[in-house]
């Protein structure tokens, strides 16, 4: 089966899940690249719970538009907890939406480490019940990893939305 026609049952859930409670959610994407965004606006009436979103890959880029700390980058790399939770947090304000997520990570196939391997990616999600990021450590080619990324995002905003 197709990936889209895998991941569509999920955007349905998460679209009529903050429709129903007049919630809104907008994203900020490193190396996804904007794929949240796409997925989010894939169906009809994307419009009403979808706020916008930021594709940030320079960590300019995440310092000037959601306000990541310098500081914070330079100390725990962009590839970390802490900045995706303040890429959430940033745009969650920005926007003024419900929800936010983040993803920022290592898509490869190069930039990975020992103690960062091409896969390691951070979801950072903000909501009315505060900040957290999750890691994830996916496998695979570049799409793989980040159709993986995408959908363990989605999942993540999911289950923060129904809790």
């Amino acid at each position: 089966m197709d990936w889209w026609m895998q991941i569509q049952p999920l955007l349905q859930k998460i679209q009529a899940a903050l429709g129903e409670r007049h919630q809104t959610v907008a994203t900020a994407e490193s190396c996804t690249g904007g794929l949240v965004a796409t997925l989010l606006t894939h169906l009809a009436g994307s419009s009403a719970v979808y706020i916008g979103g930021v594709s940030a890959y320079a960590n300019e880029a995440k310092v000037s538009l959601l306000g990541v700390a310098s500081d914070v980058l330079a100390h725990h790399g962009a590839v970390s907890a802490p900045v995706a939770e303040q890429m959430a947090r940033g745009i969650r304000e920005r926007l003024n939406t419900t929800y936010a997520i983040s993803l920022t990570g290592i898509a490869g196939p190069g930039g990975g480490s020992s103690e960062k391997p091409v896969g390691t990616v951070y979801c950072g999600i903000a909501g009315p019940h505060g900040v957290k990021a999750v890691r994830l450590s996916l496998a695979g080619d570049r799409r793989e990893i980040r159709r993986g990324a995408a959908e363990g995002a989605l999942r993540t905003l999911y289950q923060e939305i129904i809790n």
